[in-house]
């Protein structure tokens, strides 16, 4: 599996899956979730290097085929550990 990530963009927020394509400041990533809101971790940080603790109380919504992001600030790579804690959150939706 090729390794995911976790991408900060100022005014976006924070989106969590593959990297299609860089460019400067501007990322393509593909089987996105946006990373709405967490429990169970101090920091994207930790976040990517051990998940959450707390699956069932992180808000994140539904992943898309590929989203565009601009103005990137911070990229992470995800652990297989953390990557599996993100993926049991359930699709969070109103």
């Amino acid at each position: 599996m090729e390794t995911r990530k976790i991408v900060r963009a100022n005014g976006a927020g924070v989106f969590f899956g593959e990297i299609k394509e860089k460019d400067g400041d501007r990322v393509v990533m593909t089987n996105a979730r946006r990373l709405w809101y967490w429990v169970g971790a101090a920091s994207l940080s930790q976040l990517a290097q051990t998940g959450t603790v707390s699956p069932d109380s992180c808000k994140f919504p539904v992943a898309v085929d590929e989203v565009e992001i601009f103005n990137v600030i911070e990229i992470l790579s995800v652990t297989e550990e953390a990557a599996k804690t993100i993926d049991s959150v359930k699709i969070w939706k109103a």
